[in-house]
């Protein structure tokens, strides 16, 4: 198969299974008065996820600190202050990983 085609194909299929995927939930709780609604355990699903994938990238981002305290350790802490801080302040969530990638990036070229 010419890879041209290949790529191609691999691109409208995952587009596809994208766009099934973003739908799905669109398809099962439609309604028009509202009588499908959302179980419980969904909703609360909706509410703990979020905090829990921050955790989960929060250790993921420092999983190098203790082997490379200075080269990854001390800009990594860092700048999960800086967004800690950033999201706190400002409540905007672009903003604080554009402040907290821009100060990883400064301080890994520094140290």
């Amino acid at each position: 198969m010419n890879p041209t085609i290949y790529f191609l194909l691999a691109v409208a299929v995952s587009a596809v299974i994208t766009f099934g995927l973003r739908a799905l939930p669109f398809f099962f709780f439609r309604g028009e008065k509202n009588d499908k609604n959302m179980p419980d355990w969904l909703l609360q699903l909706g509410i703990v996820l979020p905090s829990a994938i921050m955790a989960v990238l929060i250790v993921y981002c420092l999983r190098g600190a203790k082997s490379d305290f200075v080269g990854s350790g001390i800009p990594g802490f860092l700048s999960v202050a800086v967004v800690a801080f950033s999201y706190k302040w400002k409540h905007n969530t672009f903003v604080s990983i554009l402040l907290g990638t821009t100060m990883y990036m400064i301080l890994v070229k520094i140290l």
